[in-house]
């Protein structure tokens, strides 16, 4: 497997068992020599030693931390080939609830952090480049509770879109991956409650929910010289959008039905 052979990877968010992890995982298989970066300084060193790569400590929200961190791929690597954003937030708030402190929390992390950080991968990558950014299915099929989270995720999009636009004379590709409930840590607890999976699932043509594996591969050709396409968002989500999410009312009736059948049981 060398995909990636002689690539540099600079891996952004790459958390606790999260996404980001699968992908450097993945990307190191392929023969990439893979960069980890964020502010959990434990998690990356011990996944940097894992994959043979290296770790910075970054704050994406910080242009100077993004700016020192690209001089210290280029150091230790010699160039920048490929670049992943994986950092987000789950905020589920409803939309009255809401505050204008979740606002600009969520909005430094997930639109001013990836637009910094797109800036500042352009400015030190070389021709041929691939940009991408962990979006997700929920700014086309939307889900209660998620109006802040969406938002974001749906604004650095279309950011990504005039990113290929404008450097795509450089050859530099900037695409999204957009999963749909995926078994990470940060769905755990919801998994965990009685009838949530199967009502979701219900919502998958394919008969499934993601993986980790399923947006690592994804990325990975993204990142290889075989992906011609660019300014795209890709739908690695077993046909969600054919479905769409479950409502409120469809997963408290699937808790409640679950429950009830193990009442009785």
């Amino acid at each position: 497997m060398s995909r990636l052979r002689g690539k540099v990877a600079l891996i952004i968010g790459a958390g606790r068992d999260n996404m980001g992890q699968e992908i450097a995982r993945r990307f190191a298989a392929e023969g990439a020599r893979v960069v980890l970066a964020g502010r959990n300084v434990a998690q990356i060193s011990r996944l940097a030693e894992e994959v043979e790569g290296a770790y910075f400590p970054c704050d994406i929200t910080c242009k100077s931390e993004l700016a020192a961190l690209t001089a210290h791929v280029l150091a230790w690597g010699g160039a920048l080939d490929i670049a992943v954003n994986s950092v987000g937030w789950g905020l589920s708030k409803g939309f009255l609830e809401t505050t204008e402190d979740d606002l600009e929390k969520i909005t430094s992390l997930q639109f001013k952090g990836p637009f910094l950080f797109f800036q500042a991968v352009i400015e030190v990558m070389r021709d041929g480049g691939s940009i991408i950014q962990i979006g997700s299915a929920t700014t086309q099929a939307v889900i209660e509770n998620y109006a802040a989270y969406i938002g974001t995720k749906a604004g650095i999009d279309h950011v990504l879109r005039c990113v290929a636009n404008e450097f795509g004379s450089r050859g530099i590709r900037a695409n999204s991956i957009s999963p749909g409930l995926t078994e990470t840590p940060m769905t755990v607890e919801a998994l965990a409650t009685p009838g949530v999976r199967e009502c979701f699932v219900g919502r998958y043509p394919l008969g499934r929910i993601g993986t980790k594996a399923d947006i690592a591969a994804a990325a990975v050709w993204l990142a290889s010289d075989e992906c011609f396409m660019t300014g795209e968002n890709l739908q690695i989500n077993g046909g969600l959008l054919l479905r769409g999410n479950p409502t409120r009312a469809d997963l408290g009736a699937a808790v409640a039905k679950a429950l009830a059948a193990t009442a009785s049981a």
